[in-house]
């Protein structure tokens, strides 16, 4: 793969993979046939997790330890021709292994007795209708079809095959396995015709359960972000069984940083039209973006600008009129804006003119490759599967009854522009939304459906909409130590599962070298490594010893039967070993030492035979001795421990020079730290712009504004933070803003953000994340800076101890750190703390059955300022 996979597309991949195995197994050992799907939030990377499938598919992995099936062959089906081409396009993007030549589109002209493995062949619903070339000659009942004297049927164009025969001879081939990739597969699961009695099975359903003498395909696997209606379908389906769906979390999608974090929606305060003005205010916005972007690149050095674009979002019948009025009153605004900036993805697929100003046609999945287009006309939802990071403001001028048109096309335009969260700044992780034709009521149905995401129904935490918010920057009144100390404080993250520490060592090698930081960072690598096997060789010799015997032998049995008798004997048997058999052990245990290492290490290991041994003899050697170490469980945990203690020691070493990279290599490195198996401390990233909301809203439906806080490190234009506080967070900032010491307090996000500083903690076996939310810095007596963590912490909730254990941790070792690191809860009235830089506090909550208990012991002393 050319991209690292997120830790969640890693998972999904391992589930899908497991289902497929299963599946062809079945199928080719007892006729079964099976059907899963997978389903994640738009903006997930479907496509990137389906590259990793056929790549391990087709090729084998061995991270997932996979062996590839030689006889498959994937068809991808979706209903729609551009869909199928701009997925095809995304496959070769993100993967190093599927070319041009494993991606057919079916045209016209195919004509093949059966589909070839390690293919993938694209097909969408016309090329399977009635009235397509590719099938015509399939139907007996279709008269138009020619015949020849002896009625024989003739093929249009005379091929030898309807992509049917093609179908049903593939799925007859012993030595094939057909799988049915089904493209957004809640599409085509109802029956078509007018009423029950006369409605027939969709294309797709066709495909699925055989049609005449067509059998159903094998092994089906269908994709969407809504895939009820094909879970529901599959299961009302006779003699297929189903596999465990793959259903991604939506929490670890919007942790990942391909989503933006925030959706800014204005509104306009008051009944009126307001079109002009607030058309006017998202020229404004997409120009400061713009400049925002081109500020970022030059910061980073980066030569490949974002380059934002707005959509324009018009009735299902605009008047061209007045959308040429609107055009004008968008370069009235930014007058530098060229007018060949325009283009309109309208359903009528022509170029278009609006009052003076030409509107190109461009298909929706060509927008994102196309910098040119800046302004896009568009009327209701784009085509599912499309998606335009660029896009990051729109200007829609439905009318409020259309809730469900805006939240559709908004749901692509939810993807980060660099596929990665900016550290520190709210603006360039937003996308904004102007409703001049709503009001602050009407507004929030549409809000609800953004925070699902808008196709699964499923909150995505960390996903914030916020109605019509202020930039907050940074305080210029904070001294620059307060900055330095926040900056000092570490903060952790989730280890990535199933990390492989030997490939995590190579991967970190690879990025070492490659920033100049590290010169032969590959070779020094693999050199340590090949130390600390030689090392193996002498610890675990006799394990070894008996390993390379079991390499260079093959025992057996000889089964010997009396006919007269009929008594059965077994005669043991024991042969030597020849080089295939060596081979394929070698092949096992690079699967285990990774292949990399394993071939290095072989060359190492030839490298040392001695002068007058054969280069050949002396490489089947190293093989062997390769092979025995593999079969050796404890070397393997060995070999691991020293590849992750040296990949640490490198990070630590070059810890200082990473920082000072940009933002995308620091990206890499915070990702490599990820694949470590135990948490390990990272950076904080230096906040740069935050959106704050500034109104909030009763239950009954009125606004208030929110109160406004000094001394916060990031400000609006009069030096104050508005935020909203529970009771208990209110009354824990207002104490420690009244202490004398206090010269500045950080309101750490809760929202899994660069900036945001977090502590691990283990729920059920699985690790989580909980961010304090106050940091507060003092001035103490000798000029320093010190840094407080209070923490206003519930006891009623499940995860309450859970999360306590892992702040005492964190206390246990970064205390030194801090000044104060304290927790605090209301119990009866009365605001209890527990106070972590204790000792025997931390003892105490370390073997607590209960959060409560411990505020309710004598461990907690009352709360006060």
């Amino acid at each position: 793969m050319k991209f690292t996979l997120k830790d969640y597309q890693d998972d999904a991949v391992k589930d899908v993979l497991v289902n497929l195995k299963k599946a062809q197994r079945r199928w080719h050992e007892d006729a079964d046939k099976h059907a899963f799907s997978l389903t994640a939030t738009t903006g997930a990377g479907k496509t990137v997790m389906a590259a990793a499938v056929f790549e391990a598919l087709f090729f084998g992995d061995d991270d997932y330890d996979f062996e590839p099936d030689r006889g498959a062959v994937v068809i991808w089906f979706s209903d729609d021709p551009s869909l199928n081409e701009q997925s095809r396009f995304r496959l070769m993007e993100a993967s190093d292994k599927l070319t041009i030549s494993n991606l057919v589109n079916v045209g016209n002209t195919f004509s093949q007795e059966k589909f070839e493995a390690g293919k993938i062949y694209f097909l969408n619903t016309q090329k399977l209708s009635k009235n397509s070339l590719l099938v015509r000659g399939d139907d007996p009942d279709d008269h138009a079809v020619a015949t020849d004297g002896r009625q024989m049927r003739l093929m249009p164009d005379l091929r030898a095959y309807t992509l049917w025969d093609t179908i049903q001879n593939t799925v007859e081939d012993p030595d094939l396995t057909l799988y049915l990739m089904l493209d957004e597969a809640h599409r085509g699961m109802k029956e078509g015709g007018r009423s029950r009695e006369d409605s027939k099975p969709t294309i797709v359903k066709q495909l699925i359960n055989g049609k005449g003498s067509v059998p159903g395909i094998p092994v089906v696997w269908g994709i969407s972000a809504t895939v009820e209606r094909f879970n529901e379908a599959i299961k009302g389906m006779e003699g297929r069984a189903t596999l465990p769906n793959v259903v991604v979390d939506s929490k670890k999608v919007q942790e990942s940083g391909l989503l933006k974090d925030t959706i800014n929606l204005d509104v306009p305060d008051e009944i009126g039209d307001f079109s002009t003005v607030l058309l006017r205010r998202g020229t404004d916005k997409l120009r400061e973006i713009s400049r925002a972007w081109e500020e970022y690149a030059k910061q980073q050095g980066d030569t490949n600008i974002v380059l934002p674009l707005m959509v324009l979002q018009v009735p299902n019948s605009p008047d061209h009129n007045e959308i040429g009025k609107w055009l004008k009153t968008i370069f009235d605004a930014w007058p530098e804006r060229p007018h060949g900036s325009v283009a309109n993805v309208f359903g009528e697929h022509k170029n278009e003119n609006f009052g003076g100003y030409s509107a190109p046609y461009i298909t929706p999945e060509r927008v994102q490759e196309s910098n040119w287009v800046r302004i896009l006309v568009a009327k209701d939802a784009i085509s599912t599967g499309w998606d335009c990071p660029r896009a990051e403001v729109m200007v829609s001028f439905r009318a409020a009854s259309d809730k469900t048109h805006i939240t559709q096309l908004l749901g692509r335009m939810v993807r980060t522009p660099l596929a990665r969260r900016i550290p520190g700044n709210d603006r360039l992780n937003a996308v904004d939304c102007i409703l001049p034709h709503f009001n602050k009521t009407t507004v929030v149905s549409v809000v609800t459906a953004l925070m699902t995401g808008g196709d699964t129904g499923e909150e995505l935490p960390g996903r914030r909409v916020l109605i019509n918010p202020r930039e907050m920057k940074p305080n210029p009144a904070i001294p620059a130590e307060v900055w330095d100390k926040l900056l000092s404080l570490p903060s952790q993250t989730l280890p990535k599962r199933q990390a492989r520490p030997v490939k995590r060592l190579t991967a970190l090698a690879h990025e070492l070298a490659a920033d100049d930081l590290l010169a032969d960072a590959g070779k020094i690598a693999h050199r340590e490594m090949h130390k600390v096997l030689d090392g193996a060789q002498v610890r675990y010799a006799d394990e070894i010893k008996k390993a390379r015997d079991a390499v260079l032998t093959v025992e057996g049995k000889t089964v010997k039967a009396d006919v007269e008798t009929k008594a059965m004997s077994f005669n043991e048997f024991i042969e030597a070993a020849d080089y295939a058999v060596i081979e394929d052990a070698y092949k096992r245990a690079g699967r285990i030492i990774t292949p990399d290492l394993a071939r290095t290490y072989c060359e190492y290991l030839a490298s040392k035979a001695p002068e007058d041994e054969e280069p050949e003899e002396a490489l089947i050697e190293a093989h062997t001795v390769v092979a025995a170490i593999g079969l050796v469980a404890d070397i393997k945990d060995y070999l691991e421990s020293e590849a992750e203690k040296l990949s640490n020691q490198w990070l630590n070493e070059h810890r200082v020079a990473i920082r000072s990279l940009g933002d995308e290599r620091q990206d890499v490195y915070r990702e490599i730290r990820e694949m470590s198996a135990e948490p390990l401390d990272v950076d904080l990233a230096l906040p740069k712009m935050w959106l704050q909301p500034t109104t909030a809203r009763e239950p009954d439906g009125s606004a208030f504004d929110l109160p406004r806080f000094e001394k916060h490190l990031l400000c609006d234009e009069d030096g104050l933070f508005p935020e909203h506080f529970n009771s208990w967070e209110d009354k824990v900032l207002l104490a420690e803003l009244q202490r004398e010491s206090t010269i500045a307090w950080y309101r750490n996000p809760a929202r899994a953000s660069q900036d945001s500083l977090g502590v691990i903690y283990e729920n059920d076996g699985e690790s989580k994340i909980v961010r304090p939310d106050f940091i507060f810095f003092a001035r103490l007596p000798d000029g320093t800076i010190a840094a407080d963590i209070v923490d206003p912490h519930g006891h009623h909730l499940a995860d309450a101890l859970p999360k306590l254990i892992g702040l005492a941790q964190y206390a246990e070792a970064n205390g030194a750190l801090y000044r104060r690191m304290e927790v605090v809860a209301e119990l009866n009235g009365t605001y209890k703390l527990l106070d972590l830089k204790e000792k025997k506090i931390r003892e105490a909550v370390l073997s607590a059955t209960s959060a409560k208990a411990l505020y309710e012991s004598s461990f907690a002393v009352d709360y006060v300022a």
